[in-house]
């Protein structure tokens, strides 16, 4: 850095000085002593390397107040008896919001504290830049000049780089209570609140499915082999983005390869390249490099007042990240299934239900997710899989450390970090009362779900997986309502051959024991991907190539999965349903590939199911008003509530912002349901509800309310269910439910059901 015309004559030190500032911190870092004097020999440095007439340290405790821990130039009488509040003051501000504070006229400024204790009044211009590590702030380290000037933004960079040492100092535990608020924290129990998304109870450790790169290696041994190493991982980024770019499925115009373009840019900014370039010269590691002027360019953009920029900013912090984890050797994330413990509660920031089939599912017992409501796909095979569960736990990856305990409470949606012992306790004996009621519920199984006034009700499981075919027997239920093809394919590497489909098939109806099974074709698109087959980015996946859709547009992919069924189902009753239809036409032609592939059976001398139903999942609101001319052509109906309710709302179910709005139990849902069921019955077409809904016991009671008579829900959820249904007297609900949504109100009947249980003493 050169000196500006106009700054203080003491100005910032020139370009060769940064170098010297790396070398006496490393010789600070090196020297003996304890924590504390190394603190402050590196404000004395500091202060005069950067021409600054105050440097100083504040650390964060517990509390999230800052504690004046060093200083040169305040009243020295002033370090460990100045203490700000959570936000207090230009430096408590730099602390809350994690970036640099720039002031030319602190004292000026409207969130300015003074404290007469430190004699800073003299003082006008200030910088204070936050002290990182793994991204909490362990403190604030800042600079102060009697001018009135703004510091540049190569100061600001100094200055990052060198609240990057303090932290990693800090880190190290060697100054004697500090850090109480920064990664220290990360030592006590804490409560973070989410929302239930599959329910139960999990005791484990937490694994993080895309662990941080936490930069601790700050100073260089070698600096022409971290430029090495920097410019070899740059190369990488440029040439996957470029890969990326170049792919059928992502090289039209659009808003996705927008955002690549975007990555683009940044990757070649020869300005970004040669800070980083820069930074490691002057004795930083490639990763430190990287994070640094990561912080400085984020800062920067945090200024513009264009809402262009900070909109980049998560371009920004992603392409950072990526090239990070290129550096580190750890671009592929993930943990290997070998290495997970038995007790695994993972964490992600959002995660696809692909993703979460790679893990090894004996060994997960719960998931959390920052971002992800209960009605998304990741939940939905988190309660196949039998995972509890909870989604927008707000910054939950900020406050894990790989290997933590936990507790999570999926009824609640609550989460327990490094959770005390009497939690632990606590928890450990619901989880035995748990078990007592599960098995109350099993002592159920072999009992018909039969009303009190005698009306019998279908109790059928989803399923998706081999290993999910014992909970049929053990569920006590009558057969499986939904059979999720899709996650067969979800987990293969490569797309699984007729035979391989033939086989698995057969395996399910075998482990059956001639109970019926609703095998649902190929339910892909959205956030449901297939590794293997390239699937275009859309601005609204859910309402995009999904379905039935995608496979109308590859028959060869339909064709073979009937082939495979009709194979399996030899000399056995065969049942087929079509998700995602829009009109009865889509059904027609499902129906007509049917029929060409049973027509190739019977001319190749293949043995034939005993019968074949093919039926229709009402999921999109369009086909309600084409409902006659489609209960003349299918054999049995299935609502599938979750999407339907979805589109009814035009609200996505996996918004956090939407995920509670409308009430699952409104009278226009419910009105919508009702009219399908009414509908069926007119043209005695069976019908199951095999939505979430159905699932708790509130909701399947107001579906048997309505007019449904079959259900189809997780495992876990019979139990409870049934407990409902034989405790019911269904004529009383049925005039009940309809009385209510004969009622002109927009009122949810959730509480007016509730009253109506307990008055008639139905479990729920």
């Amino acid at each position: 850095m050169t000196r500006r015309g106009g700054d203080d004559p003491r100005s910032i030190p020139s370009e060769p000085a940064l170098r010297v500032i790396m070398r006496r911190l490393r010789e600070i870092m090196a020297e003996p002593g304890d924590g504390q004097s190394r603190l402050d020999k590196i404000v004395v440095q500091i202060s005069g390397l950067m021409v600054a007439e105050v440097c100083s340290i504040y650390l964060k405790r517990q509390d999230g107040s800052l504690e004046l821990f060093a200083t040169e130039g305040l009243n020295r009488a002033a370090v460990h008896n100045t203490r700000m509040k959570r936000g207090e003051g230009l430096v408590g501000r730099c602390a809350e919001l994690s970036v640099p504070v720039n002031e030319p006229d602190a004292q000026h400024h409207p969130a300015f504290s003074y404290r007469p204790e430190t004699s800073e009044e003299i003082y006008h211009s200030l910088l204070a830049v936050p002290v990182l590590r793994g991204g909490k702030v362990l403190g604030v380290l800042v600079v102060q000049n009697r001018t009135r000037r703004e510091y540049s933004d190569e100061d600001v960079e100094v200055l990052q780089t060198t609240a990057m040492v303090i932290a990693e100092h800090l880190g190290s535990g060697a100054v004697a209570g500090a850090g109480l608020g920064g990664d220290q924290e990360r030592t006590i129990a804490l409560l973070i609140k989410g929302e239930p998304i599959s329910d139960g109870i999990a005791l484990g450790h937490i694994v993080l499915h895309e662990p941080r790169v936490v930069v601790t290696e700050l100073l260089a041994k070698d600096p022409d082999a971290e430029l090495v190493r920097l410019d070899k991982a740059i190369e990488e980024l440029r040439t996957g983005l470029d890969d990326m770019l170049e792919q059928e499925a992502v090289s039209k115009a659009g808003e996705h390869r927008d955002v690549l373009e975007t990555y683009r840019m940044f990757a070649n900014d020869r300005g970004w390249v040669r800070r980083m370039r820069d930074a490691v010269s002057e004795g930083l590691t490639a990763e430190a490099a990287i994070e640094r002027v990561h912080n400085a360019t984020r800062a920067r953009m945090l200024r513009q007042n264009d809402p262009y920029w900070r909109e980049r900013l998560r371009d920004l912090d992603d392409l950072s990240d990526r090239l990070l984890r290129i550096v580190a050797g750890r671009l592929h994330t993930g943990k290997s299934n070998a290495d997970l413990p038995n007790d695994t509660i993972l964490v992600a920031r959002t995660m696809g239900p692909a993703e979460l089939l790679d893990y090894d599912r004996s060994r997960l017992r719960g998931l959390v997710i920052e971002v992800g409501s209960g009605q998304s796909h990741v939940a939905i095979v988190a309660k196949a899989l039998g995972i509890a569960a909870i989604g927008q736990a707000t910054r939950v990856i900020e406050s894990v450390t790989a290997g933590d305990p936990a507790i999570v409470d999926a009824q609640s949606g609550e989460l327990h970090l490094r959770p005390t012992n009497e939690v632990i306790q606590a928890y450990s004996d619901k989880v035995r009362l748990q078990a007592r009621r599960q098995s109350q519920y099993r002592q159920l199984r072999s009992k018909p779900a039969v009303t009190k006034d005698g009306t019998p009700i279908g109790m059928h499981i989803n399923a998706g997986l081999i290993v999910d075919m014992p909970s049929l027997k053990d569920a006590g239920a009558d057969g499986i309502g939904l059979f999720r093809t899709e996650l067969q394919f979800m987990i293969a590497s490569t797309f699984p051959r007729l035979d391989r489909q033939t086989q698995f098939y057969s395996q399910v109806l075998e482990e059956a024991e001639g109970r019926p099974v609703v095998f649902r074709s190929l339910d892909i698109g959205g956030d449901k991907t297939l590794p293997y087959m390239e699937q275009p980015r859309e601005d609204n996946p859910a309402l995009g190539w999904r379905g039935i859709r995608i496979s109308l547009d590859r028959p060869a992919v339909l064709r073979g999965q009937f082939r495979a069924l009709l194979r399996a189902a030899a000399g056995r009753e065969l049942d087929i349903m079509i998700p995602m239809l829009s009109t009865v036409a889509e059904f027609e032609a499902a129906r007509l590939y049917l029929d060409r592939e049973r027509e190739f059976m019977r001319r190749h001398g293949h043995s034939e199911p005993l019968a074949v139903r093919l039926g229709a999942m009402i999921e999109v609101p369009s086909i309600l008003f084409e409902l006659d001319a489609l209960l003349a052509r299918a054999d049995f109906i299935s609502v599938g509530s979750n999407d339907l309710l979805q589109y009814l709302y035009a609200a996505d179910r996996a918004n956090p912002r939407l995920s509670g709005r409308y009430d699952t139990l409104a009278p226009a849902g419910l009105r919508a349901l009702k009219s399908i069921a009414d509908a069926c019955r007119r043209r005695n077409v069976p019908a199951t509800v095999c939505g979430e809904i159905a699932g708790r016991p509130l909701e399947a009671m107001a579906l048997l309310g309505i007019g449904f008579r079959s259900l189809s829900m997780a495992p876990a959820a019979i139990g409870p269910v049934k407990a409902m249904v034989l405790s019911l007297d269904l004529g009383r609900l049925t005039e009940f439910v309809g009385s209510e949504l004969d009622a002109v109100t927009g009122d949810s009947l959730r509480e007016p059901l509730r009253r109506f249980a307990e008055g008639d003493s139905i479990e729920i």
